[in-house]
């Protein structure tokens, strides 16, 4: 069963009766996952950036954006409008799918894996995951890539507090490290 289909079956009835919600609207969800991957080091050896445009979207399975500087910082040798990152946005079922692709493919995927943090959280139900290789995605080939680069995964929900974040990813199978 797809994630976007037990959201709708199982978890919002679940949720709504755990954290005691009259309405079925102010149940936390999923709104967007936005996935970014830093390019800046990357720019400074090579200005063929293209494999790592051609990994996001692969991930993703949409075209990514490349973000360019905003404004000069000299220290980082960085001048306005170079390129220094590539994002795309999931909303819908594309998101509920690539949530479901991280918790039942990736992560089991990653190295000395024993759980995800509870502080990762942004304070509004938000959590961030970071992966240092992009490598533990089984869409990208580890004979094509030439220089190993992260990702930054940011789920988005529309929970009002931590609390609520922390109860609507335990219900989707967060694996969550045992806080002592």
């Amino acid at each position: 069963m797809s994630l976007y289909k037990q959201m709708t079956s199982e978890v919002i009835p679940a949720l709504k009766k755990d954290l005691g919600l009259k309405n079925t609207f102010s149940i936390p969800r999923i709104q967007k996952v936005k996935v970014n991957v830093g390019i800046g080091t990357l720019t400074k050896q090579t200005k063929d950036f293209s494999e790592v445009l051609e990994n996001v979207a692969k991930i993703t399975g949409q075209k990514p954006v490349v973000t360019k500087a905003k404004v000069a910082v000299s220290n980082f040798k960085l001048r306005k409008g170079m390129p220094v990152g590539v994002t795309v946005t999931l909303r819908g079922q594309r998101a509920y799918d690539f949530v479901d692709r991280i918790v039942n493919v990736v992560l089991p995927r990653v190295r000395d894996f024993r759980g995800l943090s509870t502080k990762a959280f942004d304070g509004h139900g938000n959590y961030s995951i970071g992966f240092k290789e992009a490598l533990v995605f089984p869409e990208v080939n580890p004979d094509d890539v030439t220089n190993v680069h992260g990702i930054q995964v940011t789920i988005v929900t529309t929970a009002k507090n931590d609390e609520q974040g922390l109860a609507l990813f335990r219900k989707i199978g967060f694996p969550f490290k045992k806080e002592l």
